[in-house]
């Protein structure tokens, strides 16, 4: 007994039950299922139309799971790889950069936790900041002790 396909709209519920998906995401994983041109387009303008497809809410997905562990850089990427509009991109990356040195230096503090005391160390721990889309003035800034265990003090020395 042969079963039926999934329907084009079903894959795509079954999709977007797992999490949040851009319309260039769901139009990626669907182009082969597609049995008739048109089809996938018309599916996913009703998906759009009745709120299940939402680009605010898979950049507001996206920037909550990975803001704590990567930088604005690394963020505006990702959110460009979903095909997600150029103006929200900006808008999102534009809300991290006020937590970028917080940011940097918990993920620093969680990987390394001690100054480097050589070039080979700073090096080291400049690249694995700026693999994960740290910016150069926030990687020197942390590098430089911003950082440091007395974290009650911002980096200028004033609380914050």
């Amino acid at each position: 007994m042969a079963f039926a396909a999934p329907s084009l709209k079903s894959r795509a519920l079954r999709l977007l039950a797992a999490r949040e998906y851009s319309r260039t995401e769901l139009e990626r994983k669907l182009r082969p299922h597609e049995e008739q041109p048109g089809a996938l387009a018309a599916v996913l303008d009703d998906l759009t139309a009745k709120g299940f497809v939402s680009e605010a809410r898979v950049v507001e997905s996206l920037v909550q799971r990975r803001a704590g562990r990567l930088g604005a850089a690394r963020i505006r990427q990702e959110l460009q790889a979903k095909g997600i509009a150029p103006e929200a991109v900006a808008e999102a990356v534009a809300g991290l950069k006020d937590s970028e040195l917080a940011r940097a230096c918990k993920v620093w503090r969680r990987r390394f936790d001690a100054l480097p005391t050589d070039a080979a160390s700073r090096a080291k721990q400049a690249r694995f900041l700026m693999t994960r889309g740290f910016g150069g003035e926030v990687v020197r800034r942390v590098l430089a002790g911003a950082g440091s265990p007395d974290e009650d003090a911002g980096p200028d020395g004033e609380d914050g």
